[in-house]
């Protein structure tokens, strides 16, 4: 059999045609026989047992039944018509029922012929009935390819409009594997599929559609999705090690004084175990001469600042510039006062360049940083703007990275003859599973415990009738000098609403907490950038003890003495989002508390996500039910979407399967780094065949 057998159109398939192919194509996707030996079942009905009538019991699930149809009958008129068939078997009497197809069956039905049916059983008075069962001739039941489960494939509402049925979509199957027979490339070594038990790719692939058992249909889909999971990983793997090896970066050979007169004299508290294993690692990359990619995740108030510090530190004792960029002014200009403050004693030169910076000090900070005085640049996207030259850059640390474009991040990367180190940082955590499959390329390092003497955050969920009793909380909050974070959804489909919501709730404020006693500022979308930033400085300057505001405050206000976030309509956010708000509190010394204000009506997926935000803080442990809430695409946006797009593996669901692919990547690039051992021969085409077309399946059938 030809090598592109799997390449032939689905229109030769036997009982397929142009017109069947064309739908086929449009709903399904299915251009070739591998396309379609690719569509796998969503689930399976175990037909190997077969029931007695007088073992029966109403409303049972789907049953399979061996007698003969003794008498068959119409009745009832116009709508109400209906054929009805006595069936028998050795232990009693039941009844079949056709509300469409009557002439049909009535045609073609024997009498007293063994015959085969399965449905769902109802009770109707003293009898038994199975309305629309599937009949099938016992002859040809047991002469046609069996199979212990029947598979249930994906479906459409064309398809059905147009009669394509699971029992048609079966027919296809069986007649596809009819001519295929075994003609499914192997793409694991020996070595692999022994060392974790993994049947063959043909044996594989026929009992993904007609298990011969149960224990044969869990082994064969084990092997696909380690399969799919195994070739992600291996890509994303060699992306990594092309890089390190092809892309040189600066090499920081020593740690130097500065770093070393901070880290012992100038450091505000001690670092956190895993702050240290973090500063470890990005000390390990750097040094090397490859360039650095690394990922650092870090929930809100882990601590990501201090190491984003000692980074540059490492940079400026060799000889180079840093820079941070943010994506807002609010976060750049905290970054700026945070650095400023923890290096205020060393010496260091640090500027603040945004889009609110004024010419004549704009241009001091361009001289300044190329005559190379200028040791570290923090700003906003004006720091990849042409005109900004640096005499050295070393080391560029994005904030947030999700918040920019990859053309963005791209001119940052050349800002000197060869691409700066590049640490990118986020505060939104990232579930290990999702991880390895969009960062697998990426370096990633995680900072996984708070720095010690930080309170945990109270969370408490209220309803709407509870807030006389929420605002006597606030009011006491406030007289013990705290401040106060009210938050309103934001719903893009409705601004006009949202800003209706957040006027409401403030006149609601403003007349609870009335003047001169208590002063509320506001923030939304609405508002000019000046008077935006002039609220968030009077709230962060303590003139104000109320903000107000939409999720504009949910990245990169540092108010250390704000300790209570109030998020009214709660249901209406994501997990994230939720996580993300609270963790605008709890950044100083004072105990912190977070109210979840909802209605009664509370779907389901939203009643989980409150009771998550109260069970925990761990931000690693939100993003993991978040994961199994909404999925990856949802939780990580359109970026990833081609990396996702998995024929059999679930990624939440198979996260360990996930794991032990990737060890078994790691472990087959460090023995044979470029493939070239006879027994890798099969992975090294399957991965040359991804870098060239992107398409695993179609090559891999």
């Amino acid at each position: 059999m030809p090598t592109n057998f799997l390449h032939t159109p689905i229109d030769y398939l036997n009982g397929v045609g142009p017109a069947r192919a064309k739908l086929l194509k449009a709903e399904l996707g299915i251009s070739t026989y591998g396309d379609l030996a690719n569509l796998f079942p969503n689930r399976y009905i175990d037909k190997t047992k077969y029931y007695k009538i007088n073992e029966l019991v109403p409303d049972s699930a789907h049953v399979q039944i061996v007698g003969k149809v003794t008498h068959l009958k119409t009745m009832g008129d116009g709508r109400s018509s209906r054929l009805v068939a006595t069936f028998i078997d050795s232990t009693g009497s039941m009844e079949l029922v056709w509300f469409k197809g009557q002439k049909y069956f009535k045609d073609n039905l024997k009498l007293n012929v063994p015959y085969v049916i399965y449905g769902k059983v109802s009770k109707y008075g003293s009898k038994y009935n199975i309305a629309h069962p599937d009949v099938e001739l016992l002859k040809e039941h047991r002469s046609r390819q069996q199979s212990a489960m029947t598979p249930i494939y994906p479906s459409t509402e064309q398809l059905t409009k147009r009669n394509v049925t699971n029992k048609m979509m079966v027919r296809m199957m069986q007649q596809l594997f009819s001519e295929v027979h075994s003609s499914f490339t192997e793409t694991l070594s020996e070595q692999i599929r022994s060392q974790h038990q993994l049947v063959d790719k043909n044996t594989a692939m026929y009992n993904a559609h007609f298990p011969k058992s149960a224990a044969l249909l869990q082994q064969s889909i084990y092997r696909l999705k380690f399969e799919e999971l195994f070739f992600i990983q291996m890509e994303l793997l060699l992306q990594n090690r092309i890089r390190k090896t092809r892309i040189k970066g600066y090499a920081f050979e020593k740690v130097g004084e500065r770093f070393n007169d901070f880290y012992s004299n100038h450091l505000p508290f001690e670092l956190t175990g895993a702050q240290k294993r973090v500063v470890k690692e990005i000390r390990a990359d750097m040094g090397t001469g490859a360039h650095m990619n690394r990922l650092l995740q870090g929930d809100v108030g882990s601590g990501k600042t201090i190491v984003a510090v000692l980074t540059c530190l490492l940079a400026i004792d060799n000889g180079f510039q840093a820079c941070i960029m943010a994506p807002t002014e609010i976060l750049a200009q905290q970054h700026y006062q945070g650095v400023s403050e923890l290096l205020e004693k060393t010496g260091l030169k640090v500027s603040l360049l945004t889009g609110s910076v004024k010419t004549k000090a704009r241009r001091v900070i361009h001289s300044d940083l190329e005559d190379g005085t200028l040791n570290i640049l923090i700003g906003t996207h004006a720091l990849i703007e042409d005109k900004v030259v640096f005499k050295n850059l070393g080391v560029a640390i994005v904030d947030e990275q999700h918040r920019f474009g990859v053309a963005q991040r791209a001119k940052l990367w050349k800002k000197n003859h060869l691409p700066p180190h590049v640490l990118v940082m986020t505060a939104t955590p990232i579930p290990r599973t999702l991880a390895m499959s969009l960062y697998g390329d990426l370096d990633i390092s995680v900072i996984d415990e708070l720095p010690p003497g930080r309170k945990e955050i109270k969370t408490v969920h209220r309803y709407d009738k509870n807030r006389l009793a929420v605002f006597s909380f606030l009011k006491e909050e406030i007289t013990k000098g705290r401040q106060i974070y009210l938050v309103y959804p934001l719903i893009e489909e409705s601004e006009t609403l949202d800003y209706k919501d957040l006027m409401d709730g403030y006149e609601s404020v403003v007349r609870e907490f009335p003047t001169p006693q208590y002063q509320v500022s506001i923030v939304h979308g609405r508002m000019k950038p000046e008077d935006k930033d002039y609220e968030m400085e009077r709230f962060v300057k303590g003139e104000t003890q109320i903000m107000v505001a939409t999720t504009v405050i949910e990245v990169g206000v540092n108010v250390p003495n704000a300790s209570v976030m109030v998020i009214e309509s709660a249901e209406r956010f994501g997990l994230s989002q939720l996580h993300q708000l609270r963790g605008r509190v709890g950044r100083g010394a004072d105990q912190s508390f977070c109210i979840l204000m909802t209605s009664y009506k509370l779907s389901a997926e939203a009643k989980t996500r409150i009771e998550t935000m109260v069970a925990t803080t761990d931000g690693f442990e939100i993003a993991e039910v978040d994961l199994k809430l909404r999925g990856p695409g949802d939780m990580m946006g359109t970026r990833q979407s081609g990396v996702l797009a998995l024929r059999v593996a679930d990624i939440v669901k198979d996260n360990d399967i996930l794991a032990v692919a990737r060890e078994t990547a790691k472990e087959l690039l460090q023995k044979d780094a470029t493939l070239v051992l006879p027994e890798n021969t099969s992975i090294k085409k399957v991965l040359q065949f991804l870098q060239s077309k992107k398409g695993l399946w179609k090559y891999i059938s």
